[in-house]
């Protein structure tokens, strides 16, 4: 049988009782974030290996016929394609998060996450299955979006409803690593699977490794889920028969609470969304198929420089409980907007010039087969600073925002009102940073010689996070209260 985790006035989370979260021992916060947060890296582990890769498997399973920008562009498409499902799947496993539980959409996503990267590391090349591959890939992203669109609303929650009122930033912050640290993970294993194997190994077949390699992380994942049991706050709630009957009405019907999640969305999350994504997944797309950096070097820049600013993801969470989120996270909002075109600049500076290390040829049908360009004197150490300042911003916006979404919503509705939002500002504004940017780049490298987007075609897709980065902050500033340290349990009527 499982065993609940009392607090430390001994009281079973399962159990209908009066509950005070600022009694919660450490070492009970402590086993939740623990087991929230290695659930939750495995899942973003999952959604980033794809995006990770795209400039390889891209060619794989989308065709050798095209140019370059075209099997990029579609391998970007789907990864984006998942992002755009991740609010539906807010929605639907919110509703079961407030209605049901926290604790079994944990295992459900997971399962969901975990089962389609497995089966992507199995679907045969598209010269092998033609069309039938990249429609297999897509359904299996919109899978996965679903499953990702419950997984950070159920985390943050069930941490915050543990977490003492003036420590919640702290506690919070943890869970925020979890984004970063699955991308970590997914570069590590792709950069040490690619050293062990070869170039043309990996290239070919390798690619799969760390999709396959996800089916036995998952199954760890679950038995460590497993032993959780609810939040007190919704055990409490659902005893006394106060948990919404309809959390998707109470979140979006109710004009203050509507008014709130669209506050969440226009002044929070869409900014952070693409501060995120620009800092990381476009600076590593950007290294690899615009810089023509070797895959290594640029691992290595996005790894060491991502481990060296996590740690600012804790520091601002817990600065935030004592100074306020607000002020925090439009900071990094504006330095977002300001300081992101020119660090790229920079990027590109170091990355030194392109060398040819294959010739231009013919193959055996006649069609000319473009020269094979590297950057083979990238000023690493450079970089990997201009790299850390990027998410250094991202650890200003994100550090304290689970805490900041988790007390402006009440417990009947919270894990619904949060993760719509944030995934609307993640998925749909966010996530399709890569796409937009690059689609933007191609267009600008097809204008006439001597124009401005010409000459800096490379670059110019940068505007579009840059001006939702600018618009998210004059709305914060103009909307956003600074709630911190609040009471959880003392919600308003919805």
């Amino acid at each position: 049988m499982e065993q609940s985790i009392p607090n430390a006035r001994g009281y079973v989370p399962d159990a209908p009782a009066e509950h005070d979260n600022n009694a919660v021992s450490a070492g009970t916060i402590w086993q939740v974030i623990t087991a929230s947060s290695v659930g939750t890296v495995i899942e973003w582990y999952d959604f980033y290996i794809f995006g990770s890769l795209a400039a390889i498997i891209g060619p794989v399973l989308f065709g050798q016929a095209g140019k370059i920008e075209d099997t990029l562009l579609g391998a970007l498409a789907v990864f984006g394609a998942g992002f755009v499902v991740r609010p539906f799947g807010a929605m639907f496993f919110g509703r079961l998060g407030d209605m049901i539980g926290r604790k079994y959409t944990f295992l459900v996503t997971l399962l969901i996450m975990g089962g389609a990267t497995f089966i992507t590391g199995l679907i045969p090349s598209y010269d092998t299955i033609g069309i039938a591959a990249p429609l297999i890939v897509v359904v299996l992203r919109l899978l996965q979006g679903l499953a990702l669109g419950g997984e950070y609303g159920g985390a943050a929650t069930y941490v915050a409803e543990y977490a003492p009122d003036k420590k919640r930033g702290y506690y919070t912050s943890f869970i925020q690593i979890t984004a970063t640290g699955g991308l970590i993970l997914s570069i590590s294993v792709i950069l040490i699977t690619r050293k062990l194997m070869g170039e043309d190994a990996f290239k070919e077949w390798g690619w799969r490794i760390p999709f396959l390699l996800s089916g036995f992380l998952v199954i760890a994942s679950y038995y460590i889920r497993r032993k959780l049991h609810e939040s007190p706050l919704f055990a409490k709630a659902k005893a006394t028969g106060t948990t919404s009957k309809s959390p998707l009405r109470d979140s979006f019907m109710n004009p203050v609470n509507r008014r709130l999640v669209l506050i969440a969305l226009f002044g929070v999350t869409m900014g952070q969304g693409v501060i995120f994504y620009t800092s990381q997944f476009q600076a590593f797309t950007f290294m690899n198929a615009t810089l023509k950096l070797d895959i290594v070097d640029s691992s290595i820049i996005m790894v060491v420089s991502m481990l060296l600013a996590t740690p600012l993801f804790v520091y601002f969470g817990s600065l935030s409980d004592r100074i306020g989120r607000k002020r925090i996270i439009m900071t990094g909002m504006i330095c977002g907007a300001l300081f992101t075109i020119p660090l790229f600049y920079g990027i590109k500076a170091f990355a030194g010039p392109l060398t040819e290390v294959t010739p231009a040829t013919v193959d055996a049908a006649g069609k000319a087969v473009p020269a094979v360009m590297k950057a083979l004197t990238p000023n690493v150490p450079a970089m990997i600073a201009l790299v850390f300042c990027l998410v250094v911003f991202v650890t200003m916006v994100y550090g304290p925002i689970a805490a900041y979404l988790v007390e402006l919503f009440p417990t009947k509705v919270r894990y619904t009102s949060l993760s719509v939002p944030y995934h609307i500002g993640n998925g749909i504004f966010g996530g399709f940073v890569p796409l937009i940017a690059t689609s933007i780049g191609v267009w600008a490298a097809a204008q006439p010689e001597g124009t401005f987007a010409k000459e800096h075609s490379s670059l110019v897709g940068l505007v579009y996070p840059v001006v939702i980065a600018l618009i998210c902050f004059l709305v914060g500033m103009a909307m956003m209260k600074d709630v911190r340290n609040v009471k959880l349990m003392e919600d308003k009527e919805v």
